[in-house]
């Protein structure tokens, strides 16, 4: 493999005129540029990234840390983050923590061992360790899903929209609403959507029966086993059931179709997350759309002010989102 020494060669030049080409870095003639470029072009000489690291101090590369790969929520953050990275000549690199809080941390310190420019968090939990090795690190942070004390946030509006999944279900004579959330761990998706839940309730005089809050763990199995619970332990069965993510609502339906309960004459149904997968069920799963490509890209903005110097104060960025009616209400 040719070397910058074999490129300096070939042109006539000094390696110090090669770098300069290659990272348009000081003044270089028309010709000795041109006589670079060609010989860059026939050698097939490919930069060493590493080189260019020691140089400029930057790898180029933001590492972006997630709770699962296998999520299309996961899929659609990561193409908006990919966009705007790609666009200002980043790359990404992914790791994932299989929604274990321990391994944010992990991940959290591989990357910044793998030189990273900036760190990205899909975060799921709130804890002080990981505050704490936040706070450790001497490179651009931002967190996307949880607001962290200290750190650049972005987040969802996961109360508001609990609060008008419920209140449309009781605009429409629903009374018994049964709810499937996640262990209240996850601040965001655990605590917030389920406040909203009960706030909704409890503004029009509702009673909230513990039986009809059962907790799942994202999975379509655990929606299918929540919806079970409800229905089977409850004396006084819901009329619609509210889930927190768009796969423990499908596993919901799963099990109300299997058991001969009608979306949505017997029990109505929604969920949150505007998955591809929530258009094709039958009958078509309401839910609500966060614009999760979007929030990737403006999570990668965030990052890039830092890079740039833009930003210096910490920053909470919440996201806009929309309720989508279909035919599960």
């Amino acid at each position: 493999m040719p070397t910058i020494k074999d490129v300096a060669k070939r042109a006539g030049v000094s390696r110090t005129t090669v770098s300069r080409v290659l990272n348009d870095n000081g003044y270089v003639s028309h010709e000795a540029r041109t006589r670079v470029v060609e010989a860059v072009k026939e050698m097939g000489y490919i930069p060493s990234a590493h080189a260019k690291t020691m140089r400029t101090k930057r790898s180029g590369v933001i590492g972006v840390i997630l709770p699962r790969i296998s999520t299309e929520t996961a899929s659609r953050v990561v193409n908006g983050i990919e966009e705007e990275l790609a666009a200002n000549g980043y790359q990404i690199l992914l790791t994932n923590t299989q929604l274990k809080p321990e391994k944010e941390i992990q991940n959290i310190k591989l990357l910044k061992s793998r030189q990273v420019d900036g760190i990205i968090l899909l975060a799921t939990n709130r804890n002080q360790d990981l505050l704490e090795t936040i706070a450790d690190l001497s490179i651009p942070f931002v967190a996307l899903g949880q607001e962290l004390t200290g750190v650049t946030s972005v987040v969802y509006d996961d109360y508001h929209s609990a609060f008008d999944v419920t209140e449309s279900f009781i605009s429409e004579g629903h009374q018994q609403i049964g709810f499937i959330g996640v262990p209240e761990t996850d601040h965001a998706v655990g605590f917030l959507r389920k406040q909203g839940y009960l706030d909704a309730m409890a503004k029009h005089n509702l009673p909230v029966k513990e039986e009809w809050i059962q907790d799942g763990n994202f999975s379509f199995e655990s929606g299918y086993q929540a919806a079970k619970q409800l229905m089977e332990q409850a004396q006084v069965k819901p009329t619609a059931v509210f889930a927190v993510t768009d796969r423990m609502a499908i596993g919901a339906l799963g099990y109300l179709k299997e058991n001969q309960i009608n979306v949505p004459s017997d029990v109505a149904l929604f969920g949150i997350g505007a998955s591809d997968l929530s258009k094709h069920v039958t009958p078509p799963l309401s839910t609500v759309d966060y614009f999760n490509e979007d929030a990737g890209q403006k999570t990668a903005q965030l990052i890039l002010e830092q890079l740039t110097g833009k930003i210096i104060e910490k920053e909470k960025i919440k996201l806009n989102y929309r309720l989508i009616k279909r035919d599960s209400v």
